[in-house]
């Protein structure tokens, strides 16, 4: 690939401009404020486990807490998608919508009874999963295609996407929940690997390959260059566009298996599925050190402010704290995470 010596060289190509020092990551001392960063969210974590442990004594019984992690695989697999989004220095709010339009169509194809919402069609479950990821597919060829080629806004593109994926969803089946579904489609979001459920190995598994994508692989650090500048990544070399396309299609093809995991856990395609779910990845997302100005933030990061959210969702549930509370907390979060990340000195983007 052409670019791929330019981009070795990136970091020194824009050294003078102010808001692209951290584009390329590079050097000893970026590399250890980086680490730092990234595992600020772990005193934390040790935190909320300690007053957990007093909250009830049932909160570390391991029962419960692969009931977090399982619970937070689905939430997982979608803040992987809006971190690699947002490190390219894009948005994408139609990721929740994905979740729940992607196993509606399978399921709807895949239920031949029409008087439960049914299409009557009846395919198989495997050619439903093979379903799901079309339409993630080309929900996401779409939304790349709007704003790189047509160069429309990133957010307002796909909240529109998300409003009418969300209109879809419920119009398919008139708000329907559809249930009955074949075995095969349910299969991963309910089995269990070794004795833990099969959605925690895919999300850590996930998690793992897309840290390392992103650390090592040249793909990985053309991401990086492109939310950091742009205009510099193109002179140097790197398919901005094709890129940028590309991290759109991956990251809606990772809301669609996030919503086939969340259809397998529940047995059914809920008609308001996936809603809201974006708030609480955002709040993952910036409280683990993802950058809304794109360049910054790591997996390890994002991971971090999952474990958190679901830990402290749990102990306040355990607490018996009404839902509009912990969503009040939730909102707090990611105010406090956006001030602190602004005094530690990262720059807006205009």
């Amino acid at each position: 690939m052409t670019w791929l010596p330019q981009l070795k060289g990136f970091t020194e190509m824009t050294s003078t401009a102010s808001r692209t020092e951290t584009a390329a990551p590079a050097g000893p001392n970026l590399f250890a404020r980086m680490k730092l960063r990234d595992l600020v969210l772990v005193p934390v974590i040790v935190l909320v486990l300690i007053v957990g442990s007093f909250v009830s004594p049932s909160f570390l019984m391991p029962e419960n807490l692969l009931n977090v992690l399982q619970q937070s695989s689905e939430l997982s697999i979608l803040v992987i998608a809006q971190s690699l989004i947002l490190i390219c220095g894009k948005f994408d709010l139609s990721l929740e919508s994905t979740v729940g339009i992607a196993p509606m169509v399978a399921a709807w194809l895949m239920i031949s009874d029409t008087y439960i919402g049914g299409s009557g069609i009846g395919i198989s479950g495997y050619a439903g999963i093979a379903v799901l990821f079309a339409v993630g597919l080309i929900v996401g060829t779409i939304n790349g295609l709007l704003v790189v080629k047509l160069r429309l806004n990133a957010f307002i593109t796909t909240l529109a996407m998300l409003i009418l994926l969300r209109g879809i969803t419920l119009g398919i089946t008139n708000g329907q929940t559809l249930f009955d579904l074949p075995e095969e489609f349910l299969y991963l979001g309910n089995a269990k690997w070794f004795g833990i459920p099969a959605s925690i190995w895919i999300a850590g598994l996930l998690f793992l390959f897309f840290g390392l994508m992103m650390r090592y692989h040249r793909i990985g650090r053309a991401i990086y260059a492109i939310g950091g500048n742009p205009v510099a990544a193109r002179v140097a070399g790197i398919p901005v566009e094709r890129i940028t396309i590309g991290v759109f299609i991956a990251g809606s093809l990772l809301a669609a298996l996030a919503g086939l995991l969340l259809t397998g856990r529940i047995a059914s395609v809920m008609s308001g599925q996936g809603q809201n779910m974006i708030f609480y990845v955002f709040a993952a997302a910036v409280i683990g050190g993802i950058s809304l100005n794109g360049g910054q933030g790591r997996m390890i990061g994002a991971l971090t402010g999952v474990l958190l959210l679901g830990l402290l969702q749990n102990v306040l549930t355990l607490s018996s704290v009404a839902a509009f509370w912990i969503d009040a907390c939730y909102g707090a979060i990611i105010l406090l995470a956006l001030i602190i990340t602004r005094l530690s000195g990262e720059a807006p983007r205009e």
